[in-house]
């Protein structure tokens, strides 16, 4: 039986680069590195850079993070000011900034949870929804 999500691991065609986005601009927990990786954590998740050739993605595919609503405001300003892309405006319940890593893996900062995700969806259904 799955128990959960138990780590995530991108490619990164710069290790430095990527390492300095995720643990100086995003926070991360730097751990380990070696000649083609690393590994940080963010809260309990562990997350892996593996040095290899990302593959661009053009649909909707994302890792979103969690951050509390009352740091959201401060932390996106410092984010955006330090000339992080933007990919997407938030247009859904709680506080969405949506940007690429250096590599142009698309991520989410997010204030929200499933609870109130689907409390807002009692409000304002997606176009076909259905409770399972």
């Amino acid at each position: 039986m799955i128990l959960g999500l138990n780590h995530i691991t991108i490619a990164v065609s710069d290790l430095e680069r990527s390492l300095g986005f995720y643990r100086d601009t995003l926070g991360f927990t730097a751990h380990v590195k070696w000649d083609n990786g690393a590994y940080l954590s963010v809260g309990e998740l562990w997350f892996c850079l593996s040095c290899d050739e990302p593959c661009p993605k053009s649909d909707y595919t994302h890792v979103a993070f969690d951050i509390a609503p009352n740091e959201f405001q401060a932390f996106t300003k410092r984010i955006v000011s330090q000339g992080v892309d933007v990919w997407k405006e938030n247009k859904s319940e709680g506080q969405s900034l949506y940007i690429l890593d250096p590599d142009g893996h698309k991520l989410e900062l997010h204030s929200g949870s499933l609870k109130s995700r689907l409390e807002a969806l009692t409000t304002k259904p997606y176009s076909g929804l259905v409770w399972l």
